[in-house]
């Protein structure tokens, strides 16, 4: 089969792999459809994921047909078509236990990153009952691809993390694709104020479109003197939401967040940050850090089908597998091509 392999930082290619087997009683294999490309496969190709071995064939997201199942699977059968997670969960342990997938002792982040990935034209999903989904009739499926990973990372590490509340003001730092996926899932609270904040008009004006009250391009260095601005006497943000994973970013959430507020982290960071406490200790402000955990994939499939939301809106380019460097190419150069979430099928 074709897959995109990482070859070490800076280096990928197209390669000719076998066909994944079955390794445990739990695995199934999955024909793709669909996939996609995630700002977590560049910060790996940065070298920011030392998990990420050469060799490994990425891709953490996607649906597919099930082509063949263990002896444990059974909740699924050949023929079925399914979203595979970004979080493999054996259900089982204490952490999934606890609902904190994204640290299961036999799974976690592991797609694209300890074992080989969706970016191919199968791939061998562990844990098969509680990482897959059926997927539902009547919803597009290159919609549904927005479900395995942006919808939830977004509203999991940004909106639930940051305590988005009724009437509360919320800013957020990077209007990529996990940004305007916490932009549309923020809104499920009625916050009062979502200011979006980046250097590109192009996203800052799709961030309008999506439901954002102000946009804010950051490139003069003033984008925390214009928070301010908007948010009047409370001095800043109740939320934070740190979207891009920059030293630069998390530091612009500590200059906007007003006391009591919280910096909700969800970009994926590859160098150290300050943390500026000589400003902060005294102002009451929670900062929360996480891995998507999936736990609200159901309840954002429902959302989905009866649609509140609109997935597929984040959609711009689309690729064949063949064709996949060109989609890497769009993808890693977003402010020429205005990429947003790329779908890549066989």
């Amino acid at each position: 089969m074709k897959a995109l392999v990482y070859q070490g930082p800076g280096a990928k290619a197209v390669e000719d792999r076998p066909k994944p087997k079955i390794q445990e009683p739990g695995d199934a294999i999955v024909k793709m459809t669909k996939t996609t490309i995630c700002g977590t496969d560049l910060h790996i190709l940065k070298g920011d994921v030392p998990t990420c071995k050469p060799g490994r064939i990425l891709g953490h997201e996607g649906v597919g047909v099930v082509d063949s199942v263990g002896e444990a699977v059974t909740q699924f059968k050949p023929g079925d078509k399914v979203l595979i997670s970004c979080i493999s969960s054996c259900g089982k342990c204490d952490y999934c236990r606890r609902g904190m997938y994204s640290h299961c002792r036999t799974g976690g982040w592991i797609l694209g990153n300890e074992i080989d990935g969706t970016q191919a034209e199968y791939v061998r999903t562990p844990h098969a009952d509680t990482s897959l989904y059926p997927l539902p009739d009547g919803v597009d499926e290159e919609a549904l691809v927005m479900l395995s990973d942006i919808l939830p990372t977004g509203f999991e590490c940004g909106v639930l993390n940051g305590k988005v509340a009724p009437g509360s003001t919320v800013a957020i730092v990077g209007a990529g694709p996990i940004g305007l996926a916490a932009l549309l899932t923020a809104q499920f609270y009625s916050p009062s104020q979502i200011i979006m904040i980046d250097l590109d008009d192009n996203r800052l004006g799709l961030a309008r479109q999506f439901g954002a009250t102000h946009t804010i391009n950051s490139s003069d260095g003033k984008a925390a003197e214009a928070v301010m601005a908007l948010t009047g006497n409370r001095g800043g943000v109740d939320t934070a939401i740190e979207a891009v994973g920059i030293p630069a970013t998390f530091e612009l959430c500590e200059n906007i967040v007003a006391p009591g507020g919280v910096i909700a982290n969800v970009g994926v960071h590859g160098h150290k940050v300050d943390l500026h406490l000589e400003r902060l200790w005294s102002q009451n402000i929670a900062i929360t850090t996480r891995l998507v955990d999936t736990v609200s994939t159901p309840m954002l499939l429902k959302t989905v089908m009866s649609r509140k939301i609109d997935p597929k809106k984040l959609i711009t380019h689309r690729f064949k597998l063949d064709d996949i460097l060109a989609a890497y190419d769009t993808f890693g150069q977003a402010a020429k091509t205005h990429a947003l979430k790329v779908i890549i099928s066989p």
